[in-house]
């Protein structure tokens, strides 16, 4: 297997004309001003220098290189400085834009951690960000107001507990989605832990793979819901039963959204347990060697995918990448359950778990400390995030899960969850997000509740997802929604979102996944919010035939019903 980088002594020193930037193709002579900053120092080098220089001399004595660029590599980016409207996001410079705090992503492979675990994330909160903690949609916890100077210790406490920052942004292989019920569902196809910890355990932090043209993002199921969003990301393996060779998994590659969305494809190859780790490698090596570093905005491997193909692609990974090739293999079956795993269910143990919904993914240090109480109290030692701004609690024993729902209910974590609250979700938006445009969390909150009161009594099923992101780059994954909202200046002083309608996943009861379309010149403001969404509901139930999924309904719609 192929695993390390391009010998560069005989690369082509210099990029040939209508060079997009590939090592293997053009040689690693830097393109641009990231890939000269990563030429100049791998990013899993400045972990030390925060250890011994910045966190003693303070927030001033980090150069920019670091600050906006390889902190990155440890989960570290500067966050909003308060003030500062939407008007202005796209207009100032980086060090205008970003406050003296940083946002701290804690890597959460699969959302799995213990009850003791959860104690010391909530302590953190407490302790170093102001209470602030929320889930999100890559199963991790995100904090804010964070001091540099309090980077060790945070780093201390986490890695007590199996806990770490490492690659959890920047150009590398990103926190990786994995079945929030693996190993414990009594229906899943395959457990996809051994694999997600062959693979994290043999590769993150690993320098061969932590430059990488941009972000990498991976996920594993085994699960039959598809519950980790795998169309979407650039490397998945989804649980499929091979009709010789038994249990195991589907190969997905090239997905991504941002602004120019594209789902993954499959190779049509069938992937051993034994050998996900270096199909893993494979695949991500073709990104570091193949991946189009010129220009940041094609940098995703959705880009190279795209120009090769599939075949291509399957050849290039079979005979430069692994060791031999690989078998065919068949697609997965439709889904079915439901991918967020809220509500009370039966394990293959016997004991139960329960999938509550937090408000669009926000908690706080006190509701997390709170939480791994009440699941240590019902006999639980293990919570697991989802890809859905959820949270599960495993191992409960039947004779304690009411008193459990009910604690829980309490903390504003139901386990029975009106439709709009179990299927929104929402990014952190101009809070917190130097990128954004409008405010998310409290917008997509209160919408939520008055979605409760005015549609209060209709059945709706399946449930119409709601995702609300605050700029172009759809970290709420705004094209895969039934209605997805993005956010925008509109013009003058009015900031809003553009509407985007009938997106799913195979995991959403869409018969096929695709895109959401948008209605020309349809714009919402934050305060019209749940008028549109309640008057666009409201057609659609008097719209629909028999079954009909609110997607296809959109699909076969003009647009002035959707308006």
């Amino acid at each position: 297997m192929n695993t390390t980088q391009v010998d560069t002594t005989s690369a082509p020193a210099t990029p040939r004309k209508g060079s997009k930037g590939q090592w293997k193709v053009d040689g690693t002579t830097p393109l641009n001003s990231n890939e000269e900053n990563k030429a100049a120092g791998n990013g899993l080098e400045v972990r030390q220098r925060i250890l011994d220089t910045y966190s003693k001399e303070g927030f001033a004595s980090i150069p920019k290189d670091d600050l906006h660029g390889r902190f990155r590599w440890y989960g570290l980016y500067t966050q909003r400085r308060q003030g500062i409207d939407g008007s202005r996001t796209s207009k100032l410079e980086a060090d205008e834009l970003s406050d003296e705090y940083l946002m701290m992503r804690i890597r959460i492979d699969g959302g799995a951690v213990t009850t003791q675990g959860l104690r010391v994330i909530g302590q953190i909160s407490q302790d170093f960000a102001r209470g602030t903690a929320d889930i999100s949609d890559r199963q991790n916890i995100q904090l804010h107001w964070v001091d540099i100077v309090d980077v060790p210790e945070i780093w201390r406490r986490l890695e007590e507990v199996g806990l770490h920052s490492t690659e959890a942004c920047g150009d590398t292989p990103r926190v990786f989605l994995g079945s929030p019920v693996a190993g414990i569902a009594a229906d899943e196809i395959i457990d996809c832990t051994p694999a997600l910890q062959a693979i994290r355990s043999r590769f993150i932090g690993d320098p061969e793979f932590s430059n990488l043209p941009r972000k990498y993002k991976t996920a594993l199921t085994g699960h039959p819901s598809l519950d980790v969003v795998h169309e979407i990301n650039d490397f998945s393996l989804v649980g499929v039963v091979h009709p010789e060779l038994g249990p195991g998994y589907d190969l997905w590659v090239g997905g991504a959204l941002s602004t120019t969305p594209r789902l993954a494809e499959r190779l049509g190859v069938f992937v051993t347990e034994d050998r996900a780790a270096e199909v893993w490698a494979g695949v991500t090596g073709i990104f570091r060697d193949y991946g189009y570093r010129k220009q940041r905005t094609k940098a995703r491997l959705k880009f190279l995918l795209a120009d090769w193909g599939v075949e291509k692609f399957r050849e290039v990974l079979e005979t430069e990448y692994l060791d031999s090739p690989l078998p065919d293999g068949p697609p997965p079956p439709p889904a079915t359950g439901s991918a967020d795993h809220v509500g009370i269910h039966e394990q293959k143990d016997g004991k139960l778990y329960v999938g509550v919904a937090p408000t669009v993914g926000r908690v706080n240090g006190e509701t997390l400390l709170k939480v791994a109480d009440a699941a240590e109290a019902a006999g639980s030692g293990r919570i697991r995030f989802t890809p859905h701004q959820k949270l599960l609690v495993l191992d409960v024993d039947p004779d304690k899960v009411d008193t459990l729902v009910a604690e829980l209910d309490a903390l504003g974590l139901p386990a029975n969850p009106s439709p709009f609250r179990r299927s929104t979700i929402a990014c952190t938006g101009i809070e917190y997000c130097k990128l954004a445009f409008v405010e998310t969390k409290e917008t997509a909150a209160t919408a939520i509740a008055e979605l409760e009161q005015r549609l209060a009594g209709i059945e709706i099923n399946p449930p119409i997802t709601l995702n609300v992101n605050g700029c172009q780059n759809s970290c709420a994954r705004i094209q895969t929604a039934d209605i997805g909202l993005k956010g925008q200046l509109l013009g003058g002083d009015e900031f809003g979102f553009q509407v985007h309608l009938g997106g799913g996943l195979a995991s959403s009861d869409r018969a096929e996944p695709g895109l959401g379309r948008t209605v020309r010149g349809l714009k919402v403001l934050a305060d019209e919010l749940p008028d549109y969404v309640e008057r666009v509901v409201r057609r659609f139930l008097a719209e629909r035939e028999g079954d009909e999924t609110f997607a296809t309904w959109v699909h076969r719609s003009d647009d002035e019903a959707l308006r």
